[in-house]
């Protein structure tokens, strides 16, 4: 199983902000990460979208966490960017099996997604970001 690239870059950028008190722009953190701001600005959109994040535009704006870290769920913020049902075809219930009914994939499968994510449930932003010095260290550049 894998995330997708969205999930990846919404973990990191809550990691990033919650690491700090400041409002961080897009562009800070798609540089510090060297990833696109395009696909920043998008992820961004969502994690506000599903309350996780507040965005302030302008001068001087940027995001910031909607919530103190250890109220941010690592389990429903990767159930707010992630599509399970297609994990398999038929889990969509969108694809007719020729063994449905007698076939025992489904239910496993369903039973490791379910323990992945119950497993994601208990943590917190705090925690996947409790070295916050470390952290802020490693994403702010070093004088050369």
């Amino acid at each position: 199983m894998q995330l997708n690239l969205r999930t990846d870059y919404a973990l990191r950028m809550l990691m990033a902000l919650a690491a700090t008190d400041r409002t961080l722009s897009i562009d800070w953190i798609a540089q510090r990460y060297a990833i696109s701001r395009n696909h920043l600005a998008k992820v961004a959109q969502d994690l506000a979208a599903a309350g996780f994040v507040d965005t302030q535009r302008g001068r001087g704006g940027g995001l910031r966490l909607a919530r103190p870290a250890n109220a941010i769920n690592v389990g429903a913020v990767v159930r707010s960017l992630e599509h399970f049902d297609g994990f398999v075809a038929c889990m969509g219930g969108k694809a007719e099996c020729m063994i449905d009914g007698a076939c025992g994939l489904k239910p496993a499968l369903s039973g490791a997604l379910e323990a992945f994510l119950a497993h994601l449930d208990g943590f917190t932003l705090a925690d996947i970001a409790a070295d916050r010095t470390r952290l802020l260290d490693r994403l702010t550049p070093q004088p050369a």
